[in-house]
């Protein structure tokens, strides 16, 4: 970090800025003050290695388990209309929905020079035993690291590939994890200690910033199989025409229910140009569709392999995918590469 460095704080809402009411938690403003002010409790050898920040409210809180995709367009085009006036970016949102947020912006902002930071809270800034303030050191600190050149979640004291996290408790202050990656950095001796060898190669600016808000709803939805699944259950889900595109949480290693019928709907979906992609429910390794005869007939119909990568990550590299209106053929192609480190396994 040089004495330059400049970042942009971007709060959206969430726990993090909430204030106690006699309804319960409430969202509330003038976080740039409260922050600012909650930083002066830090002691002054860790206050001083902090950068420079700007802070940008958003004008309309966003209740992170109410977000939506246009919610992620707007983050991402924040960031790339202040891409040039600012050396690293932290996103401050709610937690409920903050892997997905992460996984969406990896994917908007591919191929980012600078650090993008995304964190949050599990208790308000002025609560009794708060993480929140931990948390906004670690990721203003992380956001001055100019080796991170990608999306990273900063909570609970470690730094997590954005496109590999999800929320793995609902309270804990160590709230998230990457369950096939490894952890790219830690708070270790108030200090960010980062893994070199862990992180993304710099591959230059090279943002897709499609338009989400023209999708519509459910342009991308999930299915996961519970036993006694019905074919026509899934049916009335996949094959309506507003649908582009499913992510099957399927058995272990890429299995699927003996139903012919079942199979014959995921066969018809393709059939009309869907993208399904398949990943295990398990958190732990990846899928290998066809290893099993019960999940041969996914590869017959061409249903596309998410390896290891998270639901967060299958689901918005699909919707990605969708809204950037290309041909099938190419969009199959780019599911199947790994952009942003999505893939976990191919990076360790």
């Amino acid at each position: 970090m040089t004495p330059e460095t400049h970042i942009l704080v971007l709060y959206t809402g969430g726990t993090l800025g909430m204030v106690e009411s006699e309804q319960g938690l409430v969202p509330a403003g003038d976080f740039d003050a409260r922050l600012r002010a909650a930083l002066e409790d830090l002691p002054p050898s860790r206050r001083g290695r902090l950068p420079a920040f700007t802070l940008r409210e958003f004008p309309q809180l966003i209740d992170s388990s109410s977000a939506t995709p246009a919610d992620w367009q707007q983050i991402a085009g924040e960031i790339a209309d202040a891409y040039d006036s600012f050396d690293g970016f932290v996103v401050l949102q709610g937690t409920d929905t903050l892997a997905w947020t992460a996984s969406s912006l990896a994917f908007q902002l591919k191929g980012t020079a600078r650090p993008v930071i995304v964190s949050g809270a599990q208790l308000p800034l002025e609560a009794d035993g708060s993480d929140a303030l931990a948390n906004v050191e670690l990721a203003l600190t992380a956001a001055a690291q100019p080796t991170l050149n990608e999306v990273v979640v900063a909570f609970g004291g470690q730094l997590l590939r954005g496109v590999c996290t999800r929320k793995w408790y609902t309270q804990d202050h160590r709230g998230f994890t990457t369950p096939n990656a490894p952890l790219l950095g830690e708070w270790v001796d108030d200090r960010v200690v980062v893994y070199p060898g862990r992180l993304m190669d710099d591959q230059g600016p090279a943002f897709e910033l499609p338009d989400y808000a023209c999708l519509g709803q459910d342009a991308v939805i999930r299915l996961p199989l519970y036993p006694g699944i019905s074919a026509e259950s899934v049916r009335v889900q996949l094959l309506r025409s507003e649908v582009k595109g499913a992510v099957l949480e399927l058995w272990g290693s890429g299995n699927l229910p003996a139903d012919a019928e079942l199979l014959g709907v995921l066969a018809d979906a393709r059939g009309e140009g869907k993208l399904l992609a398949g990943i295990s429910q398990c958190p732990h390794g990846p899928v290998s569709i066809g290893h099993y005869a019960a999940g041969a007939g996914l590869a017959t119909i061409g249903v596309l392999s998410g390896d290891d990568m998270t639901l967060e990550a299958a689901f918005t590299k699909l919707l990605h995918l969708v809204a950037l209106n290309q041909d099938e053929d190419w969009q199959r192609e780019r599911f199947l590469m790994p952009w942003v480190g999505e893939r976990a396994s191919g990076l360790l």
